[in-house]
Formats: C-alpha cells, sequence, structure tokens
C-alpha cells in the first residue's frame, strides 16, 4: 500500500492549491507553538522549583531530631546519630521567638543558636553570607538576614537590641545587646526577614537554657531525596520518643502547591495544543470536501476502506508530527535563550538568570499528549472519507 503514503504526501503538499497549503501550515504552527508553550513553562515551573529546593536543603537540615522537653545528652546522640548509614553530619541547635528593638520598632523574630564548626557539615550558611563569616560568629554577635537588615537600616557593625519575652523583672523581658557580625541572603523573603542565627552558648543564654540543653539537633545526609527511608533508620536507633522531621516535612504544602501549580499549567497550556487539532480537523475536512473526486475514483478502482481512512489519517500525524518537530527545536532554543540571556533582578530571586531545566521525563510526556491529540483529530475526518459512497463522489462530474 505505497500508494497511501504518496497520496497522503500530495495532499499534505498540496501543490496545487494555495489554500490547502496555507491550512496546512496553519495548523503545523498551532501545534507548534502549543509544544513550544508546553515546553517552556513546564522547564521554567522545574527549574524554579529545583532552586527553591536548593536553597531550602542549604539552608535547613535535612532532618531535624527533638523533643519535646528538649535533648541533655547531645554528645552522646550526636555519636548515635553519625552512625546510621547515609548521615554526613550533625549539629547541636537551639531555637526560640525573640523581639529585635530599633528606633522604638519592634519586630518578632526567630533566633537559631548553633556551633559554627559544626554547623558548616549541615547546613551551607555560609555560602549565603555576603558579609562576614561563619568564624566571626562568637561572644556576643549575631547574623541578620539581609531583608531585616535593610528593614532597619543595619549594617556590619552595628549594634542591635534583642528582647526575650516572658522573663526579667516584672515579665518586661531581658534586653541583651548584641553586634552584626554578618549578614545573609538566601534570596527567601521569609527567612531573610525572620531569621537570626547566633552562638549557642548565646542563644541559651537570652532563653534562659542550662549550658547542657538544646532545641534539637540538625542532620545532613548524603542523598537529601533519601531522607525519609534515613527518618525510618534514626527512629529504629533512637526510639520513638523523639521528633524526627526531614525537609521533605517541613516543606511539604510548599511542594506540593508547586507540583499543582505546574501540572495546572500543563493542563491549560495543553489546550492551546487542543485548538491546534481543531484545525487538523478543519484542514482534513476542507482537504476531503475539495477531494471527492479524487475519492469517488480510488474507490471505483477497488480501494478499501481503510486505505482511504489511512490516507487522511497519515495526513493529520503528518501534520502533527511536523508541528511537534518544530515545537520541540522551538521550545528547547527558547528555554536556552532564557536559561542563559535573559536576565531577572538577583536582589529578589537570588539569581542572575531565568533558571529553566529541563527534564526528559516532561518532554515526553508533552511529544506524547501532542501525538494523541493529533492522531484523535484526524477519526472523524478519516472515517467520513472512507465512507464516501464512489457513486456520490462522481455523481456531479
Amino acid at each position: 500500500m505505497k500508494y497511501v503514503n504518496w497520496i497522503s504526501y500530495r495532499y499534505l503538499m498540496a501543490s496545487k492549491g494555495r489554500f490547502l497549503t496555507f491550512l496546512n501550515v496553519i495548523s503545523i504552527a498551532g501545534v507548534a507553538l502549543g509544544v513550544t508553550a508546553l515546553i517552556v513553562v513546564t522547564g521554567v515551573m522545574t527549574g524554579f522549583g529545583n532552586n527553591l529546593r536548593e536553597k531550602i536543603i542549604g539552608t535547613t537540615p535535612h532532618i531535624v531530631v527533638e523533643k519535646e522537653t528538649g535533648i541533655r545528652n547531645q554528645a552522646e546522640m550526636r555519636r548515635s546519630l553519625l552512625a546510621v548509614e547515609g548521615v554526613t553530619g550533625a549539629a547541636p541547635y537551639v531555637q526560640g521567638n525573640i523581639f529585635i528593638e530599633e528606633d522604638g520598632h519592634a519586630l518578632g523574630l526567630v533566633m537559631r543558636g548553633v556551633d559554627p564548626t559544626l554547623e558548616v557539615g549541615v547546613t551551607n550558611i555560609s555560602d549565603y553570607l555576603t558579609q562576614g563569616t561563619l568564624a566571626e560568629l562568637t561572644g556576643d554577635t549575631v547574623f541578620i538576614g539581609s531583608e531585616l537588615a535593610r528593614y532597619f537600616g543595619l549594617s556590619m557593625g552595628d549594634p542591635i537590641t534583642l528582647i526575650a519575652p516572658g522573663s526579667g523583672l516584672s515579665g518586661q523581658g531581658w534586653r541583651y545587646q548584641l553586634r552584626v557580625a554578618g549578614i545573609f541572603h538566601t534570596g527567601m523573603v521569609d527567612y531573610d526577614t525572620n531569621l537570626i542565627v547566633t552562638p549557642l552558648t548565646k542563644a541559651q543564654e537570652i532563653l534562659s537554657l542550662p549550658p547542657e540543653l538544646i532545641s534539637g539537633i540538625g542532620i545532613r545526609i548524603k542523598h537529601p531525596q533519601q531522607a525519609e527511608e534515613v527518618e525510618q533508620f534514626i527512629y529504629q536507633q533512637l526510639g520513638y520518643s523523639y521528633k524526627i522531621r526531614t525537609w521533605i516535612d517541613m516543606n511539604r504544602n510548599l511542594f506540593e502547591a508547586l507540583f499543582l501549580e505546574k501540572w495546572g499549567l500543563f493542563i491549560i497550556l495543553t489546550c492551546m495544543v487542543i485548538v491546534a487539532a481543531f484545525n487538523i480537523i478543519s484542514t482534513l475536512i476542507v482537504t476531503v470536501t475539495s477531494k471527492i473526486h479524487d475519492i469517488g475514483i480510488l474507490k471505483s478502482f477497488g480501494v478499501p476502506r481503510r486505505a482511504i481512512r489511512a490516507i487522511f489519517t497519515q495526513q493529520g500525524i503528518s501534520i502533527g508530527v511536523i508541528g511537534t518537530l518544530w515545537g520541540l527545536v522551538g521550545g528547547v532554543t527558547l528555554s536556552y535563550i532564557l536559561k542563559t540571556y535573559i536576565e531577572v533582578p538577583a536582589q529578589i530571586y537570588s539569581i542572575d538568570h531565568v533558571p529553566v531545566d529541563l527534564q526528559l521525563f516532561d518532554i515526553l510526556v508533552i511529544v506524547s499528549a501532542a501525538m494523541i491529540i493529533s492522531y484523535l483529530a484526524t477519526i472523524y475526518p478519516a472515517i467520513k472519507a472512507a465512507n464516501l459512497q464512489p457513486v456520490e463522489a462522481l455523481r456531479y462530474e
């Protein structure tokens, strides 16, 4: 049935009909634009999601172990945690709520006390320091976020006043004078505004905790994606009297929202391909109408219905394949341009270019969806052409 391919190719090229050629081009362009939009949007959404995930993994421990009454035997627990398969680092921390007072204004913050020598093995906080070094976090010093520094007009070496709520005379809280020894910028406004970092011993003093008591232990693992598996190993090691949370648990709502947003946009933009499929349907219907005489002659020669149906099915699928290929090329090219040449405000996103990440699975899903939609668009016109009777096709000839 080589003639099926030949006739389908001739109808697709439509060398003697400029209007049919125009319709074919419009149909191909519609599919190409839809595929291009899908590839670019899913790539950008994946890129932003991965960028956010890297920041979260870098600024917080992969797993935290806490207890409602606090942890006292931190040295022994650190040794037990480091013995768990996959754990590469463990560091104690103290965390609590605090107030900062500047120029008569007070703001509630989260204070995190860390041991600088151990913290480097758990988080990448030193990578986010725009001013100062982690070694300077000693004594009465504090690291603040860039947004907090901007809000209060603070800079390196400036004194700040911290108030520990619920302590001190008459319940007014003790005031502590600390010095800004570092400013960090993660690109996440919540962190850069509401988090301050102090030495572990200073945090214990401010929160009125004994030297041996800590809030929890942060853990870094070799493969962050295996955090839930390592969590079960830790439970087996320590028992179930501790509260263990992974970075996935602490940010589950955020990542679920990103997932739904990505695939919601995928579904919406797939409608562009469906609209392009209507162009394929109209193109094939016009082709069938204009080729009634040819169909009648073919059927009078004894060409079976399935061959007639195959001619127009192949024409529609060819439109889908060509459009998908051009869309694939356009999507990859546009994604490269966005990632390489298009700049974004670094002070807002903490990156200077659009983070595009094209995943093979996403591309395969997009290409498959475009091809399935293109095929479905050929069914009705192909069946109508196959059911056309020779007498009706040649009646007015």
